[in-house]
């Protein structure tokens, strides 16, 4: 746990790489109040616990209803008749430990408003929402209004006259090095071709490490204009001095204010609307008035449009016409405000979470300056979920009454036909991560699967760590260890106790196809894809196409996020695999030319593979299999030497030539020549080589562009990084043998007086290699006499070491700060980037890149969810047409959404054959 003021980066480990430290340090003080704990309310004050603000005040002065258990996931059957934020205090309270949560029953009033940084209002009157607007824009404090109703649902933010934004996107700056500079007015940057520059007109760069035109190194931010993409102008430079070589342009992040209206004054602005289906642009024009019209319905009758009840929608298009007037839209979308006059009563668990992920993320901006926030109103349905030919609803009015029902809120919709038809769904959950829990809570609510024929099987090879609880919020501390799907489960099963769902701890992959084979496959009626990676999302994929079964995908990188979904013989699959090779690393630029922290760290996390892991697992192969020597002699000589050197010296005690520790000091004297090899004698091989003169064939400097003329380092015990690589070097070394180390850097820095290092001369018989395809080439060539003589002697000795202990492998771990793993990768990477003075890379970010973390928020999650679970409802519809359905891609971080038809399959014609 971390302390006062500090941020717990074990909890909220994937959130820091998308918010920042100083973000969270930020909405670490803010205090908000989320209004109505109906099912968009708890959504929203769920996923703001979760992001980690001070304190939360959770206000509602109504009590729980059967239609609140359709999307409010905190209260139960036996919470009914009683107060809806009391209820949901106890749930909300343990989601987070960090963040302070109350209840408040009584009204809403200024004096309450006003102790907050951050105001949200929900199920609120048009009344309410302009009387505490205005008081909310007179006094600072940020003011959010968000609404559904059925499947319409509306957003609004209010930041004041003068709020600062101090990163519009969240993305890294750029930074890019520097092939030339022309001396001109205004002069001309190019960069180098291995990355194209991503900055646009107005943006503003420093320089650095610039050799020649030096007077860039010490100017402040430069505004520039983009040429093309791999070049762009800045000021003057006709009078600094000639450019040589080197350099790198670093963007820098300028903050900048945004006004915004009160939302009386925003009412009547159409330009404040911020689209997101573009299909639809005059329906989000049409809804901005029917929402209107629908507080004045309200006000008026003292209640809702009745569900399908045409009258009432006869109605509310009256006042939407009225309204009209004055406004005088050119186009009034009819069947959309007939649509929300059908459909308002309903609350359905999908339009909650996709809204309760937009506001929360919204609240986020509110607090932190991050991100662009929403200006300032935004719309969103998904009306195409009602019957293809609404003509064909069976109005039977009787079919969309309460019940005294849990899914009274979805009834309402779509009719208790409907609901026996999901309830009577068998699907199947491949992940019970974070998308996974927001489905199992969609699936819950709308009770997928809950009927006695229906039943869901969800599958999930993972365990619950610490790091899962800031975003799969249906896991506690309590469960930490505990399998993700049995866990997830279990507690949708408290949720709605008429589920019916199977736990299983498999991977999706041909080694299950005995479990998830022919016959389960043909019993289901879909699946869905909640998946952390492509192979396995490509997988699923095939399988369902195989037995022709509709999949749901979708999938979070940060604020961005994508649904997916796929109706057999009607919209494309996801499959097959894109090659991802385009963002591999050469390696010739990792051994010898690296020029991005990126490549260090890629480096340093190789280094810790072929130490602590490939060769002990060799060894253990060695002693375990006759035949391993044969099998590595096949790999070609070069291969086969590397691999035998490391069996026979991992094997063979130090003080006989090999590099088998005895005690902790040895453990200590191996490390601390591994750092001379790496950052000094490899250097210096390197640069008698090429020297830092040296030029090509063609006159041009060697190094220049993206090779960065390196220097050797000299090791000083008194220099941080050079002790924290010897002390977590020797622990994993000793790890390998059973030998227990220590952390105490008094006593390393002794036993190191007492290291021989072996002195290092550079040699001209060395080749080193400027490309892949020479490298390889090399280590597929046939050795010379010395090699095949050192392998026959290699052999020889081996054959008398069968007897010795096994090693201790290491499995790179990224989580545990306490197992040396991240302490080595992070310092190995900043020493070798120090050889290249490349900027290093904070532990937090090293962890990042070397780990391979991928970015992630729970409101996101909650978006991307809510979307799959609108698809379902078609899918379970049997929805023909491909208009019908949508695509997602959408970034939370500046509110750009496109919602489009899924792409059709592709159609091939079989040739018949002719006899």
């Amino acid at each position: 746990m971390a302390g006062p003021g500090e941020i717990d980066e074990g909890f909220y480990s994937r959130q820091l790489y998308v918010l920042g430290h100083e973000a969270m340090h930020r909405m670490g003080a803010a205090q908000v109040l989320v209004a109505g704990m109906r099912g968009l309310g708890v959504e929203i004050a769920k996923n703001v616990i979760l992001s980690g603000v001070k304190a939360v005040t959770v206000q509602d002065e109504g009590q729980a209803h059967w239609s609140d258990l359709s999307s409010q996931f905190f209260l139960q059957e036996s919470h009914l008749g009683q107060n809806r934020a009391t209820c949901s205090l106890p749930q909300l309270a343990v989601l987070n430990p960090h963040v302070l949560v109350s209840a408040h029953t009584g009204p809403l009033d200024e004096d309450l408003l006003q102790q907050y940084q951050v105001v949200v209002l929900t199920d609120s009157s048009l009344d309410d929402q302009k009387r505490f607007g205005e008081f909310c824009h007179s006094r600072g404090i940020r003011f959010i209004v968000a609404d559904t109703k059925g499947l319409c649902g509306q957003l609004f933010c209010d930041f004041g006259e003068e709020f600062e934004v101090l990163d519009r996107d969240g993305e890294m700056p750029v930074s890019v090095m520097i092939e030339r500079i022309t001396k001109d007015n205004p002069g001309v940057v190019v960069c180098t071709d291995d990355q194209k520059h991503g900055l646009s007109d107005g943006s503003k760069v420093t320089f650095s490490e610039i050799q020649g035109m030096t007077e860039l190194n010490t100017l402040g931010p430069v505004e520039i204009k983009v040429c093309g993409p791999y070049s762009f102008s800045i000021c003057d430079t006709s009078v600094f001095s000639e450019y040589e070589r080197g350099g790198v342009v670093t963007e820098v992040k300028q903050p900048h204010k945004l006004n915004f209206k009160s939302l009386s004054k925003a009412l009547n602005e159409r330009e404040l609307l911020t689209l997101n289906d573009y299909g639809k642009i005059s329906r989000h024009n049409t809804l901005h008035l029917a929402f209107q019209a629908l507080h004045m319905f309200v006000k008026e009758q003292k209640r809702l449009p009745r569900s399908w009840c045409q009258s009432d929608a006869d109605s509310l298009f009256a006042i939407v016409q009225k309204l009209n007037a004055t406004v005088e839209l050119e186009e009034l979308d009819e069947a959309a405000v007939r649509s929300l006059s059908f459909t308002a009563r309903g609350d359905l668990a999908p339009m909650n979470a996709f809204f309760g992920g937009l506001a929360a993320q919204e609240v986020i901006k509110a607090c932190s300056g991050k991100f662009t926030p929403l200006q300032q109103w935004l719309y969103f349905d998904a009306l195409e979920c009602l019957p293809e030919e609404v003509e064909s609803v069976s109005l039977a009015k009787s079919s969309f009454l309460p019940k005294s029902s849990r899914y009274d809120g979805q009834i309402a919709v779509f009719g208790s036909e409907f609901q026996e038809q999901l309830g009577r769904q068998k699907y199947f959950l491949v992940g019970a991560g974070a998308i996974g829990c927001e489905l199992l809570k969609n699936f819950a609510l709308i009770g997928l699967g809950a009927g006695e024929e229906g039943h869901i099987t969800v599958t999930d090879m993972d365990y619950i760590e610490r790091s899962n609880l800031n975003r799969q919020f249906l896991f506690r501390s309590k469960d930490i260890g505990k399998p993700k799907s049995e866990v997830a489960a279990n507690a949708v099963c408290e949720m709605n106790p008429q589920i019916k769902i199977t736990a299983h701890q498999n991977r999706l992959d041909p080694d299950s196809e005995g479990v998830y084979d022919y016959s389960f496959f043909t019993g289901l009626d879909g699946a869905a894809a909640a998946l952390d990676n492509v192979e396995a999302r490509v997988y699923l994929d095939g399988r369902c196409v195989q037995h022709q079964k509709p999949l749901l995908e979708g999938g979070t990188l940060g604020c961005k996020g994508h649904t997916l979904v796929v109706v057999p013989h009607l919209t494309e699959s996801y499959g097959p695999a894109k090659s991802s090779s385009g963002n591999d690393i050469p390696l010739c630029t990792l051994k010898n030319f690296p020029h991005r922290i990126e490549h260090t760290l890629q480096w340093a996390r190789d280094q810790f593979e072929g130490l602590f892991k490939q060769t002990p697992e060799n060894v253990n192969l060695f002693l375990r299999d006759p035949k391993f020597i044969e099998r590595t002699l096949t790999h070609g000589d070069t291969e086969a030497l590397e691999t035998l050197e490391g069996v026979w010296s991992s094997l063979q005690d130090m003080d006989a030539g090999g590099q088998h520790p005895k005690s902790w000091e040895d453990c200590v004297s191996w490390a601390r020549c591994q750092w001379e090899t790496l950052y000094n004698n490899d250097i210096r091989q390197l640069l008698h080589c090429f020297p830092p003169q040296e030029v090509t064939a063609s006159g041009l400097p060697f190094w220049s562009g993206t090779k960065r003329c390196p220097h050797p380092l000299t090791f000083d015990p008194n220099n941080t990084t050079h002790m924290d690589y010897v002390v977590a070097a020797a622990n994993l070394y000793g790890q390998l043998f059973g030998i227990k180390g220590t952390r105490d850097l008094a006593s390393t820095r002794k036993v190191l007086e007492k290291v021989q290092v072996p002195s290092f001369t550079p040699k001209s018989s060395v080749k080193i290699h400027l490309t892949d395809k020479e490298m390889e080439e090399e280590r597929k060539k046939e050795g010379d006499d010395s090699d095949k003589a050192r392998l026959e002697e290699l052999n020889g000795k081996l054959s008398s070491m069968k007897s010795s202990a096994q090693m201790y492998p290491i499995d790179f771990e990224k989580d545990d700060d306490s197992n040396f793993h991240v302490d080595y990768v992070v310092a190995a990477s900043n020493l070798r980037a120090e050889n290249y003075d490349i900027p290093p890379a904070d532990r937090h970010q090293s962890k990042r890149i070397a780990g391979r973390i991928i970015p992630a928020i729970a409101t996101t999650t909650a978006t991307v969810a809510g979307l799959m679970c609108l698809e379902l409802f078609k899918l379970v519809q049997g929805h023909k047409k491909i208009s019908s359905y949508r695509t997602a891609y959408l970034n939370l971080a500046v509110q750009y959404f496109v919602l489009s038809q899924p792409s059709r399959p592709q159609s091939f014609e079989v040739e018949s054959s002719h006899e």
